[in-house]
């Protein structure tokens, strides 16, 4: 698969009426949505693979909580990283940081967890669909109770939505919102019922493959090693059951 510049990737952004506009729109109108409803007094909110940060930088500039949130975004892209930083410090923002490191391992978030708001957009695009899982299990850990998932994944056949939004139901999350599956984006809030689970520091909650543009992501990979996968509320033992999936 041909090695994408993530960088340059987000001057899409800046184009009206591109996929990615319209989809940083609707991510953005979420979390607007999720700082509306959230508890009174201060917030924490991470960002997975955040980027330049446009997803939670342009909709807590300006909003009445902005001074509420104390928020960590991960980026391993320093370029897209400093660009993060510019942004939250040009916002006023001081409450976000933003930490050039690698987003897929739990160690990044550790003193933020649980957060009121947690986004992993542009990663369920990039993975496999045992990763995809996995990382809906470790939302359990990085999300609070009451708290918000917004997520996003492209629309590639078959849609994996569906099945994703299970995923996270079947680990308490309730379904707050989807985009319209007219759209070749893909999006979705959920807000967590379940009670937070202590953050395993260590631990890889996926490996970024990325995507063709055309068929999306490897989906599957040969069964070559076992990579434990966080298990769904009521399935007996505590300890992660194992998923076979291929080594990175």
């Amino acid at each position: 698969m041909t090695e994408r510049d993530w960088y340059a990737w987000h001057d899409h952004y800046d184009q009206p009426g591109t996929m990615l506009a319209r989809r940083l729109a609707a991510v953005q109108d979420q979390v607007r949505t999720a700082l509306d409803q959230a508890r009174p007094g201060p917030l924490r909110a991470i960002s997975v693979c955040a980027g330049q940060g446009r997803d939670l930088i342009g909709a807590l500039a300006g909003h009445p909580r902005q001074h509420d949130v104390r928020a960590r975004l991960v980026e391993i892209d320093p370029r897209n990283a400093g660009v993060a930083r510019q942004a939250a410090q040009a916002a006023g923002l001081p409450g976000v940081e933003v930490v050039t490191a690698d987003a897929a391992l739990t160690g990044a978030y550790a003193g933020m967890t649980p957060a009121d708001l947690v986004l992993v957009c542009g990663v369920f695009g990039n993975i496999t669909d045992a990763d995809i899982e996995r990382t809906v299990g470790y939302c359990t850990q990085l999300c609070a109770r009451g708290g918000t998932v917004v997520w996003t994944r492209g629309r590639w056949a078959p849609d994996l939505l569906p099945q994703i939004c299970d995923w996270f139901a079947s680990r308490g999350f309730d379904e707050l919102w989807v985009s319209d599956p007219a759209e070749r984006w893909g999006a979705a809030a959920h807000r967590f019922a379940g009670l937070p689970e202590p953050l395993r520091e260590g631990a890889r909650m996926f490996t970024f493959r990325g995507h063709r543009p055309a068929t999306g992501p490897v989906r599957h990979l040969s069964l070559s090693t076992e990579r434990a996968v966080v298990p769904a509320p009521g399935h007996g033992s505590s300890r992660p059951w194992l998923c076979a999936v291929a080594a990175a």
